[in-house]
């Protein structure tokens, strides 16, 4: 069942926010079942009348519904800002926007912290373990729920991006369009062992307390394990060549160079940017979440990659990035070639950039005139 959704006040372009529950089952690829569960969502723009200007944002690791816009007394906007808005490459003059927040998020949707129904108390370490194919099947049904059958389009970077080719391969009738960016058709070991040092550090911290902590426990002064784990990811999303140009070698001006403990300008960063994140993202969300990268990869549940990817019937845009040593672009590259192969429908674009991972999220106008080029050819 869908229940209606609350409106929250907004500025400028026209900006929803909403939560849909839903009390029928979600049975998920483990074989366990969710129910019930909620997912919250934003939407940006107007439906047409044939609902066939519709959208889906898909985001990364830690990212959440709000994309774009800002709310009311909001100086930040939402983490793809630049490339969603009125006029911009994904306009919302055009297009009518959805972007969901996945299933195991802290941000909305349900998480290890919601009550595991009927008991009055969190899941925590109960809460199932999800998968891509999870999140993409919960998203669907929420737009199947708001009358949507069809999309015009699916654009997500990194965890966005798997989420993206997931739904090429599972739903292959259900999108003309897929932009997948900073993506890879199966998590490798070296991401995976980025993704490790978070796990334990957040598992080992006695704080944690195998996750029987309150809600709420690190508002405050966060999780040491979680901020410390988050520096690993830093580094997996930057580059050497980025962080040469970022902080080269400068020392922080009121540490002392021979204090154990003095610090360089990148130290600094770290320690910043990973505490802060530490007190706004629950650390079982973190685990489940990695937990859901880890175990991507297109070909399972098929013969073989080959067999998934031969399913794909949507336009496919890859977008992958030089300095990115997270998802290399040869991964990306590799399903480009094995879709020319089936002499399906597919672009790749090797962005020259030094940025890092992250530059899907920080450098938008190397790439957005592409997106706003696929979107508009028909």
């Amino acid at each position: 069942m869908f229940i209606k959704y609350k409106l929250d006040k907004i500025l400028l372009m026209k900006l929803e926010t909403h939560v849909a529950h839903f009390t029928s089952p979600l049975y998920l690829e483990s074989g366990r079942i969710l129910e019930p569960y909620k997912i919250a969502y934003e939407t940006y723009g107007e439906i047409n009348d044939d609902a066939s200007n519709v959208i889906l944002i898909c985001h990364a690791l830690s990212g959440s519904a709000h994309a774009a816009g800002k709310y009311e007394n909001e100086t930040k906007a939402g983490w793809w800002d630049d490339l969603i808005g009125d006029g911009k490459a994904i306009d919302t003059t055009k297009y009518f926007v959805v972007s969901t927040n996945v299933l195991g998020s802290c941000f909305g949707s349900t998480s290890p912290m919601d009550n595991d129904y009927p008991k009055q108390r969190p899941f925590r370490l109960k809460f199932p373990v999800l998968t891509i194919k999870d999140m993409i099947k919960a998203q669907k049904q929420l737009l199947s729920q708001l009358g949507i059958h069809h999309l015009y389009a699916i654009v997500g970077g990194s965890m966005g991006g798997m989420q993206a080719l997931q739904f090429a391969v599972d739903y292959p009738n259900f999108a003309d369009k897929i932009i997948s960016l900073a993506a890879t058709y199966a998590t490798q070991p070296w991401t995976m062992g980025f993704n490790k040092v978070a796990m334990e550090a957040i598992r080992r911290d006695p704080r944690f307390d195998n996750g029987n902590y309150e809600k709420g426990a690190f508002e405050e002064e966060g999780l040491d394990g979680l901020a410390i784990g988050r520096i690993a990811g830093h580094i997996s999303y930057l580059s050497p060549d980025s962080m040469n140009d970022k902080f080269g070698r400068n020392y922080v001006s009121n540490d002392g160079l021979f204090e154990l403990f003095g610090r360089y300008e990148v130290e600094r960063y770290m320690e910043y940017n990973t505490n802060n994140f530490s007190r706004i993202f629950d650390p079982l969300s973190y685990l489940y979440i990695v937990k859901a990268i880890n175990t991507y990869n297109l070909s399972r549940g098929y013969d073989s990659l080959y067999d998934a990817i031969s399913r794909i019937k949507a336009d496919i845009t890859l977008i992958s990035f030089k300095g990115d040593y997270l998802f290399f672009p040869k991964e990306m590259e590799h399903i480009h070639q094995m879709l020319q192969r089936n002499q399906q429908k597919s672009a790749h674009y090797e962005i020259d950039s030094n940025y890092g991972h992250d530059a899907f999220l920080v450098q938008i106008e190397k790439f957005d005139t592409i997106i706003k080029d696929k979107l508009e050819k028909n």
